[in-house]
């Protein structure tokens, strides 16, 4: 059992939202592509409250924005967990890699999918 499961009540909430605030640290230094994602968001969640849309599709809008965030975020983490396993080249782990960046194209497609079905 892991000695940090053992935290309960408002200890553990912050503690949760330290390591949280640490993962999104150590992806905006150590992730380009994170960095890019943010400043994808940073352009287009403040268009959508520009736009004349109804409140669901900006809310649909945003969301999708975030959307990329996370998945960038679970990219990471798999990339990252592959490379402290071993450094060398494995067809497991280009699967998995690969995989991951699949699923961040997938993604950015349904960005630009919602987004024009609702602008145009």
């Amino acid at each position: 059992m892991s000695p940090f499961k053992g935290q309960t009540g408002l200890k553990r909430i912050f503690n949760a939202a330290g390591y949280s605030l640490d993962g999104l640290r150590a992806a905006f230094k150590g992730e380009a592509a994170f960095r890019q994602l943010v400043l994808l968001n940073v352009l287009l969640i403040p268009t959508a409250f520009w736009l004349p849309v109804s409140r669901a599709e900006r809310a649909i809008m945003i969301a999708v924005c975030m959307l990329g965030l996370v998945v960038e975020l679970f990219n990471s983490a798999v990339e990252a967990a592959i490379d402290r396993i071993s450094l060398e080249r494995h067809p497991l782990s280009k699967n998995a890699k690969d995989m991951g960046s699949a699923a961040q194209l997938v993604s950015l497609v349904m960005v630009a999918l919602v987004w024009g079905v609702i602008l145009l």
